[in-house]
């Protein structure tokens, strides 16, 4: 991989920093990207729904195109894949390129695969590095040692964000129902969904979560593909190779200028030589003496070689020997510089006297809770996965609170009727048909 030639910086970041990466690399080559899923998806939709409409197996349609979904991230991460080059690819090119480019390690993410939380930080595996199955095999679990929770989070929560589409597509169907006839709206399609959903709604459904899919697919494939960039930097050092081409690359341009300077010191250098073995000749000492001095000289000579050479760390050499003559009282002068030190301009100090408190509260809450923070922080990684076991627990309650409120017009009839009395039947009376003659006495 060319990685001088990357146009993003490379540096060690955290997880979190990797996905906000990838999500801006998305919205960079936002026309690249999403021209060829729209040139791909929109003829897929139309066919497959074509046929669930005939056979009337719209389900099976839905689960087509997520099954399919994989496509997708296939094109969204050969984009950006040359865009971080500098090269990015016109539409037509990326079409084209999908005909040949990395099928021998896709397939498997339209099979067993397809289910895999992580297929956002290792897909890059198999369709960039283009390595055999073993190396792959190798690779894909160095690449997700440290980054698994971050890719299955990712995971949920672009499920999470496609789910939230189709809803608010929903809902903007009834902004357009005026107010008054909102709740008989409102109940006509609760009773549409439940009882029979005709092909139209259904195909309306598919729709949305064909929307949904086309807009968050190419960001979860984006900081998928940063994820995996962090995790080769931490793991090869990318940032810090890098560095060293640059700096041999400023060296390489500097070179020549530095051979330049030094073939014009060169003989600056020469000319300082020739100018110092000038001037050593008159420096010398003369050669001519009078007759006084040499006089001089030759009985200091006398005197060196008669008096015996004694060594520099002879026990014999005291200061009285050295120097001659007793040594000096320096008393007074220790007295002066005592007096000097003594004075409080020299050496301005003071002793201040306070009282404090053997048990500080203040100082021990801060203790604790500068203690508390770091476990705390020590605690962050391991208390991930609780978090987002929390949340969807959390989701799962509001889902539950919202299906009870919406089935409300069914059971709280039950709960209204449980407490009412009886009415009691009234007695059934008997009466007795009295049998009138056919003829009436006179």
């Amino acid at each position: 991989m060319r990685i001088d030639q990357l146009n993003v910086m490379l540096r060690a970041r955290s997880e979190w920093e990797a996905m906000e990466l990838g999500t801006a690399l998305a919205r960079r080559h936002a026309r690249a990207i999403w021209l060829p899923l729209l040139y791909v998806g929109l003829p897929l939709f139309a066919a497959v729904n074509a046929v669930a409409w005939w056979t009337d197996r719209f389900f099976l349609a839905w689960l087509l195109m997520w099954w399919l979904k994989p496509v997708a991230d296939r094109i969204a991460l050969y984009v950006m894949s040359r865009g971080v080059f500098g090269d990015e690819p016109s539409p037509w090119q990326t079409l084209r390129a999908q005909r040949h480019w990395g099928w021998s390690g896709f397939w498997g993410y339209l099979g067993w695969r397809r289910f895999s939380p992580f297929r956002s930080l290792l897909l890059p595996v198999n369709l960039l590095e283009g390595s055999d199955a073993t190396h792959r095999s190798q690779r894909r679990r160095a690449i997700l040692s440290s980054a698994f929770s971050h890719a299955a989070l990712l995971t949920t929560v672009c499920m999470v964000f496609e789910l939230v589409i189709v809803v608010g597509l929903i809902a903007c169907i009834f902004m357009f129902v005026p107010f008054d006839l909102l709740s008989d709206s409102w109940r006509a399609a609760w009773e549409m969904v439940t009882e029979l959903m005709p092909p139209w709604t259904r195909l309306g459904v598919n729709l949305f979560f064909w929307i949904a899919a086309t807009l968050i697919s190419p960001f979860h494939a984006g900081a998928g593909f940063a994820l995996y960039l962090n995790r080769r930097t931490e793991m090869e050092a990318w940032d810090v190779e890098i560095a060293f081409r640059r700096l041999r690359d400023r060296l390489q341009q500097a070179a020549p200028l530095l051979v330049l300077a030094l073939v014009l010191v060169w003989p600056l250098g020469g000319l300082h030589a020739q100018d110092a073995n000038a001037e050593t000749p008159q420096c010398a000492a003369p050669d001519t003496h009078d007759s006084d001095d040499d006089s001089y000289y030759d009985e200091d000579e006398e005197e060196s070689d008669e008096a015996p050479a004694v060594p520099a760390d002879d026990p014999s050499n005291t200061a009285e020997v050295i120097f001659g003559g007793p040594r000096p009282d320096t008393a007074g002068f220790r007295q002066a510089v005592q007096r000097a030190y003594e004075d409080p301009l020299i050496t301005p100090t003071r002793e201040v006297t306070t009282w404090e408190r053997k048990d500080n509260p203040e100082k021990e809450k801060k203790e604790e809770d500068a203690k508390d923070r770091e476990d705390r922080g020590e605690r962050k990684g391991p208390q991930l996965p609780a978090q987002i076991a929390e949340w969807m627990l959390w989701g799962l309650v509001g889902a539950l609170v919202l299906a009870l409120l919406v089935t409300s017009p069914w059971w709280i009839r039950w709960l209204r009727g449980s407490g009412a009395r009886r009415a009691q039947q009234a007695t059934a009376v008997a009466e007795e048909a009295v049998r009138i003659p056919d003829v009436v006495p006179p």
